[in-house]
């Protein structure tokens, strides 16, 4: 079977979807082709966050314009997504920490992020769970969560209700995409001058030579245990952790699900090719996490995975057309895929499209790698 779509997206997770709506929205014709099921992948893995970051100017300005988009989106979401926004606090162990989020709250109130710095006893007030000795924390109230495959389904069938209308092509491995060909396992091909490679760790297998490294990470999540914690809880030394390139790593990172579930996390592993969980890691995690929040560990713990996040060398996805001008990258977005995905795909729409954008796609695009 030969077909010819005017767009044809590779990988149905939440970053596929995304820019499959979006492509639908522009009144192409369009295929997305997972090789498994939708939101089987990193997605299915994800935490669900949708946080503000500042780790790097690019950072700040994509995950600032993808949270205003799922904000906007929010009333559209079905009650499935569990789409809501209890804030996130940066806690702070001591106060060389409590300077770097003096330092984070400056930023983000001239940036028009609300963000109010807290005290030891506020901190204990908003979190009673929390260990009391810590030195306080910054709330970021606009940060939000929300369950990932559920929202990804919705942006399908947003996407399958446009009037050029999307096909969803699951259990599809694709074992080449150039020079406007998809080719299916199954020897059936697709045609198309506009391919997105939206595959995540898989991306570099169908285009070659680009600069994605597998990174794994554990997750848990406790029987419900409602408001045992009100936020998202997260350390700075989450930031430390996320720069490690080498070594293993944990952070104290907490979510509470709209349910009463709390998510408990997370690790980061490079260059490992087994997906089994490791007990070495969910021991890691729980130690860490024990030290910030020491009820934590008595949860019952309902179960724990692992997923796979792609990650770049500098930490900013891969955003735009590459040298084969059929193929265009959505990937890179290691563990900030859920919060980026509506505006990775409205920056590389617009981009395609020769429209302008709120922002420049200019600090993601693939080709600053070769450079």
């Amino acid at each position: 079977m030969k077909r010819t779509f005017d767009a044809v997206v590779l990988g149905a997770g939440i970053i596929g979807a995304a820019c499959a709506l979006e492509c639908a929205k522009a009144g192409m014709r369009t295929a997305i082709v997972e090789r498994d099921r939708v939101a089987s992948g990193a997605t299915g893995a994800a935490m669900g966050h949708v946080v503000v970051m500042d780790d790097s100017p690019a950072q700040f300005a994509l995950t600032k314009y993808s949270q205003t988009l799922w904000s906007e989106l929010a009333g559209e979401l079905p009650a499935s997504a569990e789409y809501y926004q209890p804030g996130t606090i940066w806690v702070a162990a001591d106060e060389e920490e409590m300077a770097e989020l003096r330092r984070k709250l400056a930023f983000f109130s001239a940036h028009g992020v609300p963000a109010e710095l807290l005290d030891s006893q506020s901190l204990a007030d908003a979190e009673p769970n929390l260990l009391q000795a810590l030195s306080g924390g910054l709330r970021v109230s606009s940060d939000a969560v929300l369950y990932p495959p559920a929202a990804t389904a919705f942006l399908l069938e947003q996407a399958q209700q446009q009037p050029a209308r999307l096909e969803l092509f699951e259990n599809h491995p694709v074992m080449q995409a150039s020079h406007g060909t998809v080719v299916l396992q199954d020897g059936d091909s697709f045609h198309s001058s506009i391919i997105i490679n939206a595959t995540g760790v898989y991306a570099p297998a169908l285009t070659p030579g680009i600069a994605i490294r597998k990174r794994k990470g554990h997750l848990m999540i406790t029987e419900s245990c409602p408001r045992f914690a009100r936020h998202q809880l997260v350390e700075l030394g989450y930031l430390k952790s996320a720069h490690s390139s080498t070594a293993d790593s944990v952070a104290f990172n907490v979510q509470p699900r709209m349910n009463g579930q709390l998510l408990i996390g997370s690790s980061r592993q490079y260059d490992e090719e087994d997906s089994a969980v490791e007990p070495r890691m969910i021991e890691w995690i729980k130690e860490r996490a024990s030290l910030f929040m020491p009820g934590v560990t008595s949860l019952p713990i309902a179960r724990s995975w692992t997923g796979f996040r792609a990650a770049t060398p500098d930490k900013l996805p891969l955003i735009g057309p590459t040298g084969d001008s059929s193929i265009f990258l959505a990937t890179g977005h290691e563990g900030l895929g859920i919060t980026t995905s509506l505006a990775t795909a409205r920056l590389l729409l617009n981009h395609i499209m020769g429209n302008a954008s709120a922002i420049p796609i200019d600090p993601y695009l693939p080709s600053r790698m070769a450079r």
